[in-house]
């Protein structure tokens, strides 16, 4: 578990400030106002006990008549002011956040896929959403706010002494009880907030996959289990924030017990200095004023002190998600508008983790409008080698070429235009279907669409649908048949038009008859275009041009369907064989 930095992080403290670089002159002007209110709303009590000495006594109605004005002006061009101050600071870190969440979400977008490996949504999402919202508390509450209280609590010291230096220091007498309440509430709230900052993230981890797996839950009769699983998560949350109450608890009753010591030190001293004609008393009068003005900011420093660390600490994570590692920028400069299709690896090697190596010396060439099949065990590579020819990951050695050129060459976005993939787990958006086919892609016209899916018969049931294209499909595509499912997402690979063609255990989990109906959709689409094909059932592969056999991340076996059939004890012809001998007459 993270622990509450114990010293002050400045380079961090400014890379947050340079957050309202767009809006500096927002930035200023709200500074310029907590400048300006701090000797406004100490000049009330001044007023107060002039008009005590000066009118009241001397029987002045008209002096008295005229301050009075003069006090219910300035408290309303403070209130005033003080409405435009905080608008302003609410204003700065709403618009802070606002363009901090773009990036935060932009830079997600186009992180390498290790990343998801090994990052949990729920946490991507706290660092979207909760630890965005706690850096606008640096501005909207911590830097200018705590400006203005220490703006008013040096005027308003600085007036106490001018008036009467002597019954300041008696006042000052209790402040370093205060200041000790201060500093142990300031560390306390500290590890409590940072507590649940931890435990909102392991809460939102737990939730997202648990409400993803539901469907697992149920099926194997775990609610109860996972149910107290979250009851000890939900314990130790309510825990992590019964603890930061507590601190509140604690300190703001000690802290109006200190002002209470304080305000009775100042009556019992100022009523012998008023009988001894030391003190005045429109000075004792006012000096209750000053004190609430004075123990009121000191009160709400601790916590606006704690509240910046909280958001130092969110804009650290943010900040560390923006450097994250694993996002390359991309070097290529090649544009490209069509492929020719011309796919060779040669000499790859990768590993996920830097050290054991998913595929080793891999070697294979494809010429343009050539289908490849791939087969092999659970874990023998294949899939990651579309992932590499996607360039969702780097290689660590070797090249990966399209019509001749090493991939990393290209621009990274339009030469995954030329690409389509057709995964077996199909990832649909809440949404139309048209949005999930075209995923808000205005260069891809309605006709477009009804012709892709026309080829391959999804139109039919598309059609069925309540609203047809307009169908509104659930998260996830649940409320759509597996089958369906991946109906969509072949005619959403089809209007790309791609040069290369990648199907990923694309009609595993489909039934004999709408297999039947995408086979031939299938065969029609590969016949024009570069095509890697990944499948267990090997009817689905048989008529491609090329057949690789991977094991262990190694090529062992490469060529046509006859051939590796050929092969005496050879790792096609025995899965071969396995398949459909069984469906062999007798």
């Amino acid at each position: 578990m993270e622990q509450p930095k114990k010293k002050f992080n400045a380079p961090l403290f400014w890379r947050i400030i340079a957050l309202a670089t767009p809006y500096r002159r927002l930035f200023a002007s709200a500074t310029i106002l907590a400048i300006v209110l701090a000797p406004l709303s100490s000049v009330r009590p001044y007023l107060i006990q002039q008009m005590v000495d000066e009118h009241i006594f001397k029987f002045d109605i008209q002096g008295m008549t005229r301050m009075t004005i003069i006090l219910l002006v300035l408290l309303i061009l403070e209130t005033i002011l003080m409405y435009i101050f905080n608008l302003a600071t609410s204003v700065l870190g709403q618009s802070v956040v606002k363009d901090l969440r773009v990036r935060v979400f932009q830079h997600i977008t186009q992180l390498n896929l290790s990343y998801f490996d090994k990052t949990a949504i729920g946490t991507s999402t706290t660092r979207t959403i909760s630890d965005i919202e706690t850096i606008n508390s640096v501005f909207s509450e911590g830097i200018i706010t705590i400006i203005a209280d220490l703006l008013s609590l040096i005027v308003i010291l600085g007036i106490m002494f001018w008036t009467s230096w002597k019954l300041t220091l008696v006042c000052m007498t209790v402040l370093p009880f205060l200041i000790l309440g201060a500093r142990w509430f300031k560390n306390e709230v500290a590890k409590s907030f940072q507590q649940v900052r931890n435990q909102v993230a392991a809460m939102n981890v737990f939730l997202q996959e648990h409400i993803s797996g539901m469907k697992i839950i149920q099926i194997f009769n775990a609610e109860s289990r996972e149910k107290q699983r979250f009851g000890a998560i939900n314990r130790q949350y309510t825990q992590a924030n019964l603890d930061a109450i507590f601190a509140y608890a604690v300190f703001f009753p000690l802290v109006e017990i200190i002002s209470a010591a304080a305000l009775g030190l100042m009556v019992w001293y100022g009523a012998q200095g008023v009988i001894g004609n030391e003190i005045t008393l429109g000075v004792l009068v006012a000096f209750p004023v000053y004190l609430n003005m004075l123990f009121r900011p000191i009160r709400m420093l601790a916590d606006k002190f704690n509240v910046l660390q909280m958001g130092m600490v969110a804009a650290e994570r943010v900040f560390n998600l923006l450097d994250d590692t694993t996002f390359d920028e991309p070097t290529g400069k090649i544009k490209v508008n069509r492929l020719t299709g011309n796919v060779e690896f040669k000499n790859v090697d990768f590993a996920y983790d830097l050290q054991n190596k998913v595929l080793k010396k891999v070697n294979f060439a494809l010429r343009s409008g050539e289908t490849l099949a791939i087969v092999g065990s659970t874990g023998s590579g294949k899939t990651t080698i579309t992932g590499l020819l996607s360039r969702f990951y780097e290689i660590q050695n070797g090249v990966i070429e399209a019509d001749g050129i090493d991939i990393r060459q290209y621009d990274l976005a339009t030469y995954r235009r030329r690409i389509a993939v057709v995964l077996q787990d199909v990832f649909l958006f809440s949404g139309s279907v048209m949005d999930n086919i075209t995923l808000r892609d205005p260069s891809i016209s309605k006709a477009t669409v009804i012709e892709a899916a026309q080829m391959i018969g999804a139109d039919i049931f598309i059609n069925k649908l309540p609203n047809g294209y307009d169908y509104q499909v659930m998260e996830r595509g649940a409320t759509l048949s597996m089958g369906q499912r991946q109906l969509i997402s072949f005619v959403r690979a089809l209007v790309c038009d791609p040069d290369v063609l990648i199907l990923d255990e694309a009609t595993s989990s489909i039934d004999p008859e709408t297999e039947g109906v995408i086979q031939y959709a299938i065969e029609k689409l590969i016949a024009k275009r570069t095509s890697i094909i990944i499948a267990h059932r090997l009817s689905t592969i048989r008529h491609a041009h090329y057949i690789m056999v991977m094991e262990r991340g190694e090529v062992r076996e490469f060529g046509t369907h006859q051939e590796l059939l050929q092969q005496e004890e050879g790792l096609y012809r025995n899965l071969y064989e396995k398949q459909f001998a069984a469906l062999q007459p007798s």
